[in-house]
């Protein structure tokens, strides 16, 4: 069984799938998808997103706000906790620090991810974090704020071995979108080989960055097996073995059944 530990499942495609969420979710089923995390990015969509996947166990979400949303409600503390606070969510996020697409004085950006990392630990649930082109002040906020008190998840992994080990030091692990399929990866495929077995991830970030072959075109978690198989590929082992270590170690940093 596999666990797609980032999705935007409000923001997938349904046509395919007769614009119905319910025949979506057998067919993850029938594909073996075992569990979805579903990702918040910002708060004006968050009830509707927990309102179509309220009635699925299978399905777990988070809430946050992500570092390039500009418009709508940026959350205090205490805003984040009440919300986080519900049985559903189980980490907060995705939050963190994206320097390519936002442009002048990110002090801004900053504060709202401090405001992440304390109501994840008041909160104690693990904090998924976004991180482009800001790999030092990721890693500087995460000490300053001692985010390794609950650990969490560097999503998207697009940075190099020294990035994953300070991540790993702080208690993070790392997940590997299907970027990691492409051809140009290669310093990602070099962390993939490397990361202990103990602390990886797989994810799909559905509906975008699908992997090989379906690169350019919509994504869904169903395509998480093809991000295991190129795992499995690098570390010379078989697709059994790597949904059976990363599941196990999403149930370890989730603290779920």
């Amino acid at each position: 069984m596999l666990i797609d530990s980032h999705c935007h499942l409000d923001r997938i495609d349904l046509k395919p799938y007769q614009n119905d969420f319910g025949c979506f979710i057998q067919e993850a089923e029938n594909s073996q998808i075992d569990h979805m995390l579903c990702i918040a990015i910002d708060l004006e969509s968050y009830p509707a997103m927990l309102d179509l996947v309220s009635g699925y166990p299978q399905i777990s979400v988070t809430v946050g706000v992500h570092p390039n949303t500009q418009d709508g409600n940026d959350p205090s503390v205490d805003e984040l906790v009440a919300l986080g606070s519900q049985d559903k969510v189980i980490g907060i996020g995705e939050t963190g620090l994206d320097y390519f697409r936002s442009e002048g004085d990110l002090g801004w950006q900053q504060q709202r991810f401090r405001n992440h990392i304390n109501a994840a630990k008041i909160l104690k649930k693990p904090l998924i974090i976004h991180t482009r082109e800001a790999k030092q002040d990721t890693l500087r906020i995460l000490e300053e704020e001692r985010a390794g008190e609950v650990g969490g998840i560097i999503h998207c992994f697009t940075e190099d071995w020294e990035f994953a080990q300070k991540a790993l030091d702080l208690n993070f692990y790392i997940s590997f979108s299907g970027i990691v399929t492409f051809n140009n990866a290669k310093e990602i495929k070099a962390v993939a080989k490397k990361v202990p077995a103990d602390r990886f991830l797989i994810e799909t970030d559905s509906p975008y960055l699908a992997p090989m072959p379906f690169r350019g075109k919509a994504n869904y978690p169903m395509y998480v097996r093809y991000v295991a198989e190129h795992i499995a590929e690098l570390r010379g082992t078989t697709l059994n073995q790597i949904a059976d270590l990363s599941t196990k170690n999403f149930n370890s940093l989730f603290k779920l059944n």
